[in-house]
């Protein structure tokens, strides 16, 4: 056998192709991943979304209702709900809630969550939005 350009490249290649093939695996691999990661990532931020979506709805549902039912009462207690209630709607209002890469996105609906508990207990009902939707599950329209 001849030792020339050819066995060494011949040789080269044998050498190389565990190098090769592990990169282009690593490639391969690394572009699967990616995808994947996506999919996934949109998966979960639209199951977050869509909770975020429910919650906030019920919230702006709550507040509307129960000032519907005490905006014309004439005793004190009444008008400071009435003011919690929309304290509570205002918040909803100015919250970048269409913006889901706000940086305050997470202190606002700790903000709404808060004034949703004092509105709860000023009106004397449960303030676990998990209960609400409990009874709602069985509904349908």
């Amino acid at each position: 056998m001849s030792e020339g350009p050819e066995a060494e490249d011949l040789f080269d290649s044998i050498l190389m192709a565990d190098e090769r093939f592990r990169g282009d695996g690593y490639r391969e691999g690394f572009e699967r991943g990616a995808n994947r990661g996506l999919q996934e990532g949109r998966r979960h931020g639209a199951l977050h979304g869509a909770k975020l979506s429910a919650e906030v709805s019920f919230y702006s549902g709550f507040g509307h209702t129960w000032k519907c039912l005490l905006q014309n009462g004439t005793d004190p207690r009444s008008r400071k709900r009435v003011r919690a209630l929309e304290s509570l709607l205002s918040l909803l209002e100015q919250s970048p809630l269409d913006n889901p890469q706000s940086e305050k996105l997470k202190e606002d609906m700790d903000k709404i969550r808060a004034r949703f508990r004092q509105v709860c207990s000023m009106l004397n009902v449960s303030a676990d939005f998990k209960d609400f939707m409990k009874s709602s599950e069985g509904t349908s329209f």
